[in-house]
């Protein structure tokens, strides 16, 4: 009987533990993404590119490296769909959403930099990624963007 007990509060934590963290999750991705929108909006005056050369016709000035860096957690479901995907293969939707979010939060910090400093434009902009991992895969998905930021006239 101890045993079966066990048994029935292990697979319950799992189970309360998997659906809080897909309810919170999805609460919290929800959330970010309407505030990333917002931000985005925000500075959708500024120019981003990823070309090396400015066109030849352009007075550039003050031209500063910006960087903007995010690391965005990963939940319990996320970790757990993951897992699951990884026995049958395929894509891991679960991290999408995860890797998306961290490069739109490193651009928007980036694009914020780029503004303090007076900036119009923000040009020659890479994006790096790595993963942040446990014992059980990534626990977390880190994009740092930089670029160059300048007033072009």
């Amino acid at each position: 009987m101890s045993d079966l007990l066990t048994l029935i509060l292990s697979v319950g934590s799992f189970l309360v533990l998997l659906t809080m963290g897909y309810a919170i999750g999805r609460m919290n991705e929800r959330a970010h993404l309407r505030q990333l929108v917002r931000q985005e909006h925000e500075l959708g005056y500024m120019m981003i590119s990823d070309m090396r050369r400015l066109p030849d016709n352009w007075n550039a000035e003050h031209a500063t490296l910006v960087t903007g860096t995010a690391v965005i957690a990963t939940d319990y479901f996320k970790t757990f769909a993951a897992s699951l995907r990884n026995l049958f293969g395929g894509e891991v939707r679960s991290y999408v959403t995860l890797i998306e979010r961290a490069r739109r939060q490193a651009i928007v910090r980036m694009l914020r930099e780029a503004q303090a400093y007076g900036a119009n434009v923000v040009w020659n902009v890479r994006l790096e990624t790595s993963t942040i991992g446990g014992r059980q895969g990534a626990n977390g998905v880190e994009v740092i963007a930089y670029g160059t930021c300048m007033l072009v006239r």
